[in-house]
């Protein structure tokens, strides 16, 4: 017996892969036996042939930044006549048609403004809450929440996060988390801060009752090693959110999607859609401590996305109504509800509208219709 088919094995039995295992996986190029394996694994946790998906907008309410990722087409810098901050009631009206059209969740998310003081995120998630007592906010990366830190006049990142979640912050997204290593990360996004500073933040969360998501882009020149180094990292804090009982599930679903190098002033080449399916796969085997993987369409595009489905995934992500920082890149994928449906069931699937939290909220029989159409950037 191989390798791979040793660690596989191994995986099937529900025993834990190291590190060294990882780079196995990582590297290799049997794609279809992993994905086979990914695939067995996700049914032990999801037997039903059920894909979900949550109708949400991504609210980018600011694109202005200091931290000068070379990997991002979106921001500009303090100062620019291209920056902008939404108008409140902007935001307010975007979030009312979401709830329109049937949307559960918004993903607000932004620069690291360094123009707006801690009062704003608190003053305009109370507004949104008042307004929107039902929406969940599934918003602000750990980039942001650090950025409230240092304009909070001192306070602590816990006592930051426990003001933000009383304000109305449910849960918090994985981006900004690239390569879990600092390495990549002072070549990619040296004042973004280290590892370590993404991960203090989702800790913080799940000690405070919020759920949060884990995300990964790759392609930025890490290493095999760095990959593995990444999922590890973030087995690791979940085990500890599951050890210490908190009142948060801790990451409930793992993102992972290539770096899009189009406009951006990081020069690399596309990773190649296999690429994809292999570390989708991977990171199933691998993290065997959380629930959801969701396919990254977003960055892949519908067909790829419904392949996914058969190396790991079980969720089929956000219809992501408005979505500026991926298209600034040149990814552009337009998804109606009605193609989510029709991929899903393509891919021998029910399809199942979901919440933030992954509770079921309608089924999707066969002759059934979306409710709403609508187009959807991505």
């Amino acid at each position: 017996m191989g390798t791979l088919d040793r660690i596989l094995d191994k995986s099937l039995r529900g025993e834990r892969i190291t590190l060294e295992e990882g780079m196995e996986l990582l590297a290799s190029d049997q794609i279809e036996k992993m994905g086979h394996i990914a695939n067995q694994i996700m049914l032990r946790k999801h037997p039903e042939p059920i894909t979900t998906f949550v109708v949400g907008r991504n609210v980018n309410y600011t694109n202005v930044c200091d931290v000068y990722c070379r990997f991002c087409a979106f921001y500009r810098a303090p100062g620019s006549k291209e920056g902008y901050v939404l108008d409140d009631e902007l935001i307010l009206s975007k979030i009312q048609e979401t709830v329109d059209v049937g949307g559960t969740e918004i993903l607000m998310q932004g620069g690291t403004n360094p123009n707006l003081p801690f009062t704003y995120y608190i003053d305009l998630l109370r507004k949104i809450k008042q307004r929107f007592p039902n929406i969940t906010m599934h918003s602000f990366s750990p980039a942001e929440i650090q950025k409230m830190k240092v304009v909070s006049d001192g306070l602590s990142l816990d006592e930051v996060i426990k003001q933000i979640h009383e304000a109305g912050l449910d849960s918090l997204p994985g981006g900004g988390a690239e390569i879990l290593d600092d390495r990549t990360r002072r070549k990619i996004s040296r004042l973004k801060g280290s590892w370590t500073d993404w991960m203090d933040v989702m800790k913080s969360a799940h000690r405070h009752g919020m759920n949060t998501t884990a995300t990964m882009v790759y392609g930025l020149g890490e290493t095999v090693e760095e990959r593995a180094l990444h999922m590890l990292r973030i087995r690791d804090a979940q085990d500890e959110c599951i050890a210490n009982k908190y009142d948060s599930k801790g990451f409930l679903a793992f993102i992972s999607w290539p770096f899009q190098p189009d406009n951006t002033n990081l020069k690399l080449e596309k990773a190649k859609p296999e690429e994809y399916l292999r570390i989708v796969a991977a990171s199933r085997i691998m993290l065997d401590n959380i629930d959801n993987f969701q396919s990254s369409w977003v960055t892949m595009g519908p067909e790829m996305g419904k392949l996914s489905l058969s190396y790991g995934c079980n969720d089929f992500g956000s219809t992501m109504i408005e979505e500026n920082v991926v298209s600034a890149a040149g990814t552009t994928h337009k998804v109606n509800i009605e193609l989510i449906l029709k991929l899903i069931r393509e891919a021998g699937k029910i399809p199942a509208q979901r919440d933030t939290k992954y509770n079921i909220l309608k089924m999707y029989n066969e002759s059934d219709k979306a409710d709403v159409d609508f187009v959807m950037q991505n």
